[in-house]
């Protein structure tokens, strides 16, 4: 099946980045979310993000006022059930997700596909709540959307083939590379990476090193990017350990056990950049180590 029309659920971080990337591939975006104000914040995100790229020279003026033309946002959930792709961005949380999918499901198209940008919860889980779970597949961006050029495609249980041709054409599109994961906690990616940012809070929690002797380490020693605890702050704290939770939950394996400094920095509010504060205070004109 060829798709036009694509659903997104949330307008955070996640998802107006998705928003961004398939308006200027071509494709007819409505955008839904609980808060008027951020759908309207949103927009003007998506607005600011690709005119930076008209200056940089990577869209044209043109092609930025044709994707602007193509976002329509509503609060109204079901208004989104007609399209033929829905992806889900809300709140890491199970509950939350499949409450979602429990109330779009009276108002979908028999061909539409579900998809779900978690980055940890079962697929086949998820699915198995709704009519369609060999329509259901994980299609999981990474941050910031309109800058990473990898997306892991998870196939549920149930999961067919079509399904994942169609999801897998729309990668294409979107001018990204897809990867393919299994359905087992946090994939590839963040398999991987959460427990090297937990096991980098461990090295906080036990004194081995400061914020910024952990962070210039990896960034100096490994070439990295961003340190670890810069790149939880940039993710958000609660999110980290969300998924370090779905790990250890999972897989029963306590190398996965969540790090108690980065549970009581959850606990504190202090989640990263999106409250300020993290494993840095970003209040001032220069981000400062809180430990």
């Amino acid at each position: 099946m060829e798709i036009q029309s694509v659903g997104i659920v949330g307008a955070g971080q996640m998802g107006n980045g998705i928003a961004h990337v398939f308006a200027l591939a071509g494709y007819d975006v409505t955008m839904t979310d609980i808060s008027a104000e951020n759908l309207i914040k949103a927009i003007a995100l998506i607005d600011r993000n690709i005119e930076r790229q008209v200056t940089r020279g990577k869209t044209t003026a043109e092609e930025k006022a044709a994707a602007m033309a193509r976002i329509k946002t509503t609060l109204v959930l079901a208004e989104i059930g007609q399209s033929d792709l829905i992806i889900e961005a809300a709140t890491e949380r199970e509950t939350v997700k499949q409450a979602i999918f429990d109330d779009l499901l009276p108002h979908l198209k028999p061909h539409t596909i579900l998809t779900s940008n978690t980055s940890s919860i079962s697929i086949t889980r998820l699915a198995s709540r709704t009519d369609r779970p060999e329509k259901f597949m994980g299609f999981h961006f990474m941050n910031p959307v309109p800058i990473m050029q990898l997306v892991e495609l998870i196939r549920g249980i149930a999961t067919d083939k079509p399904t994942y041709d169609s999801c897998f054409a729309v990668v294409e599109r979107l001018g990204k590379t897809a990867a393919s994961a299994e359905d087992f906690p946090a994939f590839i990616v963040n398999r991987i990476l959460m427990p090297m940012i937990n096991e980098a809070v461990y090295t906080l929690y036990e004194g081995v090193g400061s914020v910024k002797s952990i962070d210039e380490s990896l960034k100096l020693g490994a070439n990295h990017p961003m340190g670890p605890l810069e790149l939880a702050d940039f993710i958000g704290l609660d999110t980290c350990l969300a998924i370090m939770n779905v790990l250890h939950d999972g897989l029963a394996d306590t190398k996965y056990r969540p790090c108690p400094l980065l549970t009581k920095y959850v606990e504190a509010g202090w989640l990263g950049r999106k409250t300020q504060r993290g494993f840095y205070d970003y209040r001032g004109d220069v981000p400062v180590p809180t430990r």
